[in-house]
């Protein structure tokens, strides 16, 4: 089983998409956080006042970048649902975003990554049901090694842990908890907290196992990539008894 990439772009009604349909020099760059969204906005004209104007009312302005040489905006916007959306309709066919997503000329160009072909071509239908859509590229990956920073968006990693999970999982690494040989214990931990022993250990326990579960479809992407290059592990032996204490 490959992997397989492909790149398309839709038109989808969005401020993004009318702003950069009204600028056909502009580009967005649009990254998902667990509670916002990233931009990025760019330009090689310098902006006029208008287009700086219609930037500002996106959101929350980060860095910003204006003069004869063009325009450069980092800014952070409030997340629109994401209920039905293109990236939950990626992931109910089995494709993994891969971002940034970017807008340019009125459109929205996304790229996923799929096990089988098939996925790719479930979502394509199913996007193009409500949407105008285009394929531009699609791709085998047997032979390519995807780059492991492309993988694990922060985001997804930690989505669905608490606060007091994060502080747990934190405090773990501050002390070593997870060196062999461990170098405290969840006493020692618990110790250090205001909540009692098994409490912590269940905020802790909660959080690498959402981890994990959070990290599933990139290990097995990992897993895919590192098998097509010829590095990937080999498969281990049956314990011997004297094994399985």
């Amino acid at each position: 089983m490959g992997l397989h990439q492909a790149s398309f772009r839709i038109r989808h009604e969005c401020p993004y998409r009318d702003l950069s349909e009204r600028y056909p020099d502009l580009t967005i760059r649009e990254w998902y956080l667990s509670d916002c969204q990233v931009l990025e906005i760019s330009s090689s004209d310098a902006p006029s006042e208008e287009l700086l104007d219609a930037v500002s009312r996106l959101g929350t302005v980060l860095h910003k970048s204006s003069d004869s040489a063009g325009l450069n905006v980092v800014m952070q916007s409030c997340l629109c649902s994401l209920e039905d959306s293109i990236i939950e309709r990626f992931e109910e066919h089995n494709c993994l975003y891969q971002p940034p997503t970017i807008h340019r000329h009125g459109w929205e160009h996304y790229t996923v990554i799929a096990f089988e072909e098939a996925s790719i071509r479930a979502v394509y239908e199913d996007l193009e049901s409500d949407r105008d859509i285009e394929v531009l590229s699609k791709t085998g990956l047997e032979e390519t090694q995807i780059p492991h920073t492309m993988l694990a968006p922060v985001d997804t990693l930690f989505d669905g842990l608490t606060e007091r999970q994060l502080d747990a999982l934190r405090l773990a690494l501050d002390n070593d908890y997870y060196e062999q040989p461990r170098q405290a214990s969840v006493n020692d931990l618990a110790a250090q907290t205001a909540v009692a022993r098994s409490t912590f250990e269940e905020h802790l326990r909660k959080a690498e196992n959402k981890l994990v579960k959070n990290a599933g479809q990139f290990v097995r992407l990992l897993a895919e990539t590192d098998e097509s290059s010829g590095l990937g592990t080999t498969p281990r032996s049956t314990p011997s008894v004297a094994d399985t204490d």
